[in-house]
């Protein structure tokens, strides 16, 4: 059932099944309080490995062997501090984003900005269920076609999860990333890379900017790891804990070493990828491999070993599970900030998906395994050209003081965020020029 509030109520809140619902221990040691924080930052994190991010980082590992693995430390750089804001803004003002947006914007402004972010949320959705319907193929031999509309029922499971309430929902989605870890850490044993060259890729190269080819690549990498849902989702998941207004400071500290620390291991996550494809694939001369099928059939016999492509099939279903829940939850998020509408999940879930699933089925059923991996990349570009319309209203909100008083953003965080939003309007533009063949 749709509900809206009345105008003359208090505010809703965002996430109502998970708002303080887990206690802090206030009087315990430092460890313990830290602990009980440790959770929203892997319901972020999962967005930063989802299936969107497998399409760019084997295009660029084949295509340009460790060059860019520099975008991706860079990509991961901005999302630390990017998503140590969104927690400070959640706690300081116990509002999400959106809602933040739709108290301080005008209406035309709001709307705009909230259609932005369910584009980007259908985004993000297509990649999913492209990468989940892929997985189940590989894995199981279901057909492409039939794979995508099955995806359709993993509603049920985001039912079932809120259901069981926000820490069993955070203990399985960290499971699944060190799942996911786990299968890449025994592919990288296999692939044998030369790590000497993987530790060169980390440093800026400037062929990234000369070469449109390598750029399009980089700028879906970087769509691929700074989500715009994320910074949503994040406001509004922290504050699930329980937070005396005089232990906000602390809160703050401790949410954001959650959240850097789980993206410390999406990082390790999205880099292992693309290092597989440089030493498997560009090293053995196969540098067109932008597919995911393609780099399973290839794993194999390239590698020597059937399990590696095994583990690679399984890493991508984890990946997708994993990652419908928080797009699920960071649908809610936009929709009740935005426009004080809140649907219940499933029904949510199911429009999200529902648009999302007739570009898929379409693209699957006329060009098959090379439209869905160009399908792939193209989300992920969408994303980083949806990114500005999100950053720039949360560094907005991060630096007013007269909002978050003593909790403002240090100065550094500030100028450092405003930088970030800067060089990614200025390689969109310059994306956007090359494409228009300016």
């Amino acid at each position: 059932m749709l509900t809206r509030p009345d105008a003359a109520a208090p505010p809703a809140v965002s996430l109502p099944e998970m708002h303080r619902s887990v206690a802090t221990p206030a009087g315990a040691g430092r460890l313990r309080r830290l602990l009980a924080f440790i959770g929203p930052g892997y319901l972020v994190a999962v967005g930063y490995m989802d299936p969107g991010n497998w399409a760019t980082a084997l295009a660029g590992g084949s295509a340009f062997g460790y060059t860019l693995l520099c975008v991706a430390l860079l990509s991961s750089l901005m999302a630390m501090l990017l998503q140590a804001l969104c927690a400070r803004v959640g706690i300081a003002t116990g509002r999400d984003l959106a809602q933040l947006c739709r108290e301080r914007f005008p209406r035309p402004v709001n709307w705009a900005l909230w259609l932005l972010a369910e584009v980007a949320i259908c985004a993000t959705d297509l990649a999913e269920l492209i990468g989940t319907a892929i997985a189940l193929e590989l894995l199981f031999g279901i057909p492409l076609l039939l794979g995508v509309v099955l995806t359709a029922a993993d509603a049920l499971l985001v039912l079932w999860l809120q259901h069981k309430g926000v820490r069993w929902l955070e203990a399985l989605v960290a499971g699944l990333i060190l799942g996911v870890f786990a299968c890449f850490a025994i592919q990288l044993a296999m692939a044998q890379p030369i790590w000497r060259e993987v530790l060169a890729g980390y440093f800026p190269s400037r062929d990234i900017l000369t070469n449109e080819a390598m750029l399009y690549i980089a700028i879906g990498i970087l769509g691929a790891t700074v989500m715009p849902h994320n910074l949503y989702l994040h406001t509004a998941v922290v504050q699930s804990r329980i937070v005396a207004p005089e232990a906000r400071g602390e809160a703050i500290r401790f949410a954001s070493i959650d959240s850097t620390v789980a993206l410390c291991l999406a990082l390790l996550v999205n880099s292992a990828i693309l290092i597989t494809a440089a030493a498997v694939f560009h090293a053995g001369g196969r540098t067109e491999v932008a597919e995911i099928q393609q780099a399973y059939v290839l794993l194999a016999p390239m590698v020597g070993s059937t399990v590696a492509a095994t583990l690679f099939a399984l890493a991508l279903l984890l990946c997708g599970l994993n990652a419908t829940v928080t797009a699920t939850l960071a649908g809610q998020v936009v929709m009740e900030g935005f426009l004080g509408v809140r649907l219940p999940p499933p029904i949510r879930r199911l429009i999200t998906r529902g648009v999302a699933i007739v570009p898929a089925v379409v693209v699957t059923a006329l060009q098959g395994e090379s439209g869905t991996a160009r399908l792939l990349i193209l989300s992920q570009v969408v994303l980083s050209l949806q990114l500005p319309f999100a950053v720039i209203p949360l560094m907005l909100v991060a630096g007013d003081r007269k909002r978050l008083g003593a909790l403002v953003a240090p100065r550094w965080q500030v100028l450092l965020g405003w930088a970030a939003a800067a060089l990614i309007v200025a390689l969109n533009v310059k994306l956007l020029t090359g494409m228009a063949g300016f």
